[in-house]
């Protein structure tokens, strides 16, 4: 043991003074907040000063999905400072969705000499440039990188075909409405490929094609399809059906279906009575390697088929109604445009409060045209609406405090991300429950008018306007209720307000039910939804057991308050055994059904990580499925809706 020796008071009181002193009070350090110059400066309705910009975009390199762009901006004369902008707020995304973080291996060059950058901190979209005195072009190369797999976001680009978006991968100069920017678009594709766009004046030269000069605007909504497989169908009225596939046999489209294309295209202008377009392609991509997609644009749209679409069309009939969809909002969500939504540029915030009329309405129309075409058949758009009339009368409990146009943030708020309870969360219901609203609306027109007016006269007094016109014609709440005013005096405002602005709204099924059907619920599911299962590779028991289950067993979600939920069972966890026997759907299915004339709970085994419970579900209510019927013998108004017009 050491010795201790005592210190001298002196030295006792000399280590204290050194010591900090725990009481005493020292004043925080308390920065003071400066106003940041974050507010986002709206552009000039004006044309670029510098000219045209050239845009050539290397499409060749389908092995590593690269898209190589070579920008080059003519600038103003005395032009030291230049800020350049990648849009951020993409139109039909009605969100900040543009994915930056796929810009790679930045230069930019002053008539070619590399000049350094900054990028903004307080809006990371935006590059600025300090130009030498006297520049005159500015050119800017990097690389766009399509993500290789599903979890790096949606392939653009495999071996067979890509899907160019010109916004995704290009700059265009800041402080100038977008439609006042001048291009010229050049584009290289692989070896022998076919290349489809709305685009005008197109020339090839080898694999290099080209278009004429149009504004920046105008390109962004002119996406590229191009395919080693395509082929396009003429059908009539200045519209083609632009085709590619992952093999050349699924282009294989039989007579009678290539008539339900042309019947779509019949109908549309039939219900909207004016076009705003001058000519029309649908682009459609057969394929389960790139990414699905669904977006509009006024004189085209993208969209997706699984490979067999075509080939094995009747079983594949729940898939084919995104066509239809895209196809009305060349009218709706285009050409009629919500005032907040519409913006001058890509760098200003978009509001998304109208969306239940910009999607909802067209989710109604893309419905009923399906059927009217043949597209789809009319017990698939009945098993459509049949899935959303059970959906939110048994599946969606957070319908009692959230509102339908809360869920119009839902792009901005949630980014379509998974969500741990969707039931209770609610997202992007403006589409659907938009519809049923819409559905409610065309049956109050049809009884306060005897059958004489329905939604389709208001669809020829809020859209068919201004027959050629393919601009962007705004609109407010107050012009769609003036509107349907037009076609049957009704107070719209209140049931418009009191049906998408206020929570905890019943059911909506009173158009379902005022168009002559019932939602009753079947121990087998629907055609559309026995496809939709089968597609997804799922089991859906949300009006039994109160989950739906994937591939070997996963919860894929989970109801807020089911029977599953209830008994501990969520998201992540997976169904191993069921009354002692392995998962298997089919073994799933029979428990549920012996339940009902059993008094013994289903029994699981379920894993959630590394643990395994068994867990009892004391539910004897047998297999639900939902599906319309028609309340009486005879047409019903829901089956005037869905009939072809003449």
């Amino acid at each position: 043991m050491k010795n201790r020796i005592a210190l001298p008071l002196a030295a006792l009181a000399l280590s204290l003074s050194t010591t900090p002193a725990i009481a005493q009070t020292v004043e925080k350090s308390r920065p003071v907040a400066v106003q940041l110059n974050d507010a986002t400066p709206l552009p000039a309705d004006t044309p670029w000063p510098g000219g045209t910009i050239k845009l050539n975009i290397d499409a060749t390199d389908t092995v590593r999905g690269l898209y190589k762009v070579t920008e080059t901006i003519p600038v103003p004369a005395d032009t030291t400072k230049l800020t350049l902008l990648y849009p951020e707020w993409l139109p039909g995304n009605h969100a900040a969705r543009g994915p930056i973080n796929l810009l790679a291996n930045i230069y930019f060059y002053a008539d070619g000499k590399p000049v350094t950058w900054l990028r903004d901190p307080l809006d990371v979209y935006a590059f600025h440039l300090d130009l030498p005195a006297g520049t005159k072009v500015v050119t800017a190369k990097f690389i766009h990188t399509s993500p290789l797999d599903r979890s790096q976001g949606r392939i653009t680009m495999t071996q067979e075909m890509l899907n160019l978006q010109w916004e995704k991968m290009s700059l265009y100069p800041a402080g100038h409405y977008t439609r006042r920017i001048a291009i010229d678009p050049t584009v290289t594709v692989p070896d022998g490929w076919t290349v489809f766009t709305a685009l005008d004046g197109k020339a090839r030269t080898g694999n290099t094609v080209t278009w004429s000069t149009v504004d920046y605007e105008t390109l962004v909504d002119s996406p590229i399809f191009a395919g080693k497989y395509a082929q396009s169908w003429d059908v009539g009225k200045n519209i083609k059906l632009d085709v590619m596939a992952d093999e050349p046999k699924d282009l294989a489209l039989a007579p009678q279906n290539l008539q339900a294309f042309k019947n779509l295209y019949a109908q549309a202008d039939d219900l909207f009575g004016a076009r705003h377009f001058d000519h029309y392609d649908t682009l459609l991509a057969l394929t389960d390697r790139m990414g699905g997609i669904g977006l509009e644009h006024h004189r085209s749209s993208e969209n997706q088929f699984e490979p067999k679409a075509f080939t094995d069309w009747d079983n594949m009939d729940w898939d084919h109604n995104v066509v239809a969809h895209e196809l009305v909002h060349s009218w709706n969500g285009k050409y009629r445009r919500p005032a907040d939504l519409w913006t001058p540029d890509y760098r200003t915030p978009m509001q998304d409060s109208l969306l239940w009329v910009y999607e909802g309405q067209t989710q109604f129309w893309g419905y009923v045209l399906a059927a009217r075409s043949g597209i789809q058949t009319k017990d698939t758009v009945l098993g459509q609406f049949a899935r959303a009339a059970a959906f939110y009368s048994e599946g969606q409990p957070g319908r009692k405090w959230r509102s339908v146009e809360d869920t119009t943030n839902d792009p901005i708020v949630d980014g379509r991300r998974p969500q741990p309870y969707p039931s209770l969360s609610r997202n992007e219901d403006y589409y659907v429950e938009g519809a049923l609203v819409w559905l409610e609306a065309d049956q109050i027109i049809r009884k306060g008018t005897g059958g004489k007016k329905g939604l389709d006269d208001f669809a020829k007094v809020f859209f068919g306007v201004r027959n050629g016109d393919w601009g962007i014609n705004t609109y407010t709440f107050d012009t769609v209720v003036n509107d349907l005013n037009q076609v049957y005096p009704y107070d719209w405002a209140k049931f418009l307000k009191t049906r998408l602005y206020e929570p905890g709204q019943p059911a909506p099924l009173n158009g379902i039910e005022m168009a002559g059907y019932k939602l009753v619920f079947h121990d087998k599911p629907d055609a559309y939804q026995k496809g939709l299962m089968a597609a997804r590779k799922s089991l859906d028991l949300t009006y039994s057991l109160g989950m739906s289950l994937g591939k070997d067993g996963n919860v894929n979600s989970s109801l807020w308050e089911g029977p599953a939920f209830k008994a501990g069972i969520v998201d992540g966890a997976t169904v191993v055994a069921v009354n002692g026997r392995d998962y298997s759907d089919e073994v799933m299915k029979d428990a549920i059904t012996a339940a009902v004339n059993s008094k013994d709970p289903i029994e699981l085994l379920v894993r959630r990580g590394e643990t395994f419970s068994t867990i009892p579900i004391d539910y004897h209510g047998g297999l639900r499925y939902p599906v319309l019927e028609p309340v009486g013998p005879g047409e019903q108004g829901l089956d005037k809706l869905l009939a072809p017009r003449d």
